[in-house]
């Protein structure tokens, strides 16, 4: 499927521990969201990438994003397409920093809008142990709370949609059969409290506004980063043409 070209710039928002892009050399370069800037931009679309902290809490990269946005787009109107806990930031920014007039739509993938139960299990577990340790470091550490059930529950209650912004998602199902080692503790611990996953967001967490639709894969299989197992079986497919896909519904309701 071609990539349709819209009026609007793109934003696409990175997620916990995420970059907007790491280049070590004029021909090394990797972009968070892979091959899809391109691909997009090729199309003649106008593709914006922030880069946020990346373990501050959802306020603080909220008002990095408005920072960003006002200037290297100012007074634009944007679509907003944000992987994992970039979604939660632009959720804020929407309802909390005066941005519904500006984004027109926000399509949320693989975002832990309800939270995830492994971020609960990790701040149990780790959090008395490592949190004094990245105090001292003058590290931030806000977000990994931010992204428990409980943090996200309280988060929904104070952030509603607002009425004037299209809101879609994309949620992840991953196959068991996919997963290497890393991601074998977080599905299972998900699976079990709140079924399909895509190895750290379940598909009811995932899931918001007015569609949702689904992409078999892992985490960060969303953002095109190939699945190695599954490529290797015959069953990796590149993300491009659901980005594609994504941004030709954009063109269907008249953006």
């Amino acid at each position: 499927m071609a990539i349709p070209k819209i009026r609007a710039p793109i934003v696409l928002i990175h997620g916990l521990m995420g970059y907007d892009h790491i280049q070590i050399a004029p021909a090394w370069r990797w972009d968070y969201f892979r091959g899809i800037v391109h691909a997009l931009t090729q199309a003649g679309n106008r593709v914006l990438v922030p880069r946020l902290s990346r373990t501050s809490g959802i306020e603080r990269r909220a008002r990095q994003l408005k920072e960003f946005l006002d200037q290297h787009a100012p007074g634009d109107a944007v679509h907003a397409i944000a992987h994992s806990m970039g979604g939660l930031d632009a959720r804020y920014l929407i309802t909390h920093l005066g941005m519904a007039h500006r984004v027109l739509s926000l399509t949320t993938i693989g975002t832990p809008h309800r939270g995830t139960p492994f971020a609960d299990w990790g701040i149990k577990r780790f959090g008395p142990l490592v949190a004094p340790i990245l105090n001292a470091l003058r590290i931030p550490h806000d977000a990994f709370r931010d992204l428990t059930t409980s943090a996200c529950r309280a988060f929904n209650e104070r952030t509603p949609d607002m009425p004037n912004v299209r809101y879609f998602s994309v949620a992840g199902r991953c196959e068991k059969s996919w997963l290497t080692l890393p991601w074998l503790l977080p599905y299972s611990m998900v699976q079990r409290a709140e079924g399909a996953n895509d190895g750290v967001v379940s598909v009811s967490s995932a899931s918001h506004g007015e569609w949702t639709e689904m992409w078999r894969g892992d985490h960060l299989n969303l953002i095109n980063v190939p699945n190695h197992r599954a490529r290797h079986r015959g069953e990796w497919t590149d993300r491009t043409a659901h980005y594609a896909n994504l941004v030709g519904r954009l063109t269907d309701y008249g953006f």
